[in-house]
């Protein structure tokens, strides 16, 4: 018993239990039991595409329409129409550590559609010559809530960083919006900056 081995009563041991589960330390699995959460850190340059992550597994969660519902992707002044929502798990060695869910155009030809069950969105449009112009992002620090808990095995509350994302496309009638959402703990993002030309230090001329 956990209590004699440490020295304390069985009550100071399930609260531990509990803070250590509402943290995320520990993940609970219906009929196997509680285990320790295997930590794992991954660390994504913020202008590297999704498409980069050649190690990475696709699982396609579900492709519908609907309206987009997240007052945070308002920044990006989306469409009010409804539009093909594609929902899907990344995982890196066995594990989930990103949940994607992409709207675009609802009048995209079926053909694309049916890759994007295997691939990421933007590789299958450039694949048909649909190719990414420019991308926004908002980087966020949002609680768990939903989908993402049962996915991830983590309380409601637990901190989430969100990259919402507007891509503009070489067709006007497709443009990207979207959130990749992954724990607070297991995704690092970074970003270099080209220099101040402003600061340029120009040898006069002999």
């Amino acid at each position: 018993m956990l209590s004699e081995e440490f020295g304390v009563s069985p009550i100071t041991v399930k609260r531990a239990l509990r803070d250590l589960h509402s943290g995320g330390a520990l993940v609970s699995v219906a009929g196997k039991g509680t285990y320790v959460k295997k930590q794992r850190r991954v660390w994504r340059e913020l202008d590297v595409w999704m498409s980069s992550m050649d190690d990475a597994a696709i699982q396609l969660i579900s492709i519908t329409r609907e309206k987009i519902s997240d007052s945070t992707l308002r920044a990006f002044n989306p469409p009010e129409d409804v539009m093909l929502c594609v929902r899907k798990i990344i995982f890196a060695d066995d594990e989930p550590f990103l949940y994607d869910a992409t709207f675009l155009s609802s009048e995209v030809d079926g053909e694309i559609i049916d890759e994007f069950g295997q691939s990421y969105v933007t590789d299958a449009l450039d694949r048909h010559d649909i190719h990414v112009i420019t991308t926004d992002l908002i980087i966020e620090a949002a609680p768990a809530a939903g989908m993402v808990e049962e996915i991830f095995g983590i309380p409601t509350g637990y901190p989430m960083l969100r990259r919402l994302y507007k891509i503009q496309t070489s067709d006007p009638n497709i443009t990207i919006f979207g959130i990749v959402q992954a724990p607070f703990d297991m995704l690092s993002c970074s970003i270099s900056l080209p220099g101040n030309s402003k600061n340029t230090i120009v040898e006069p001329a002999k």
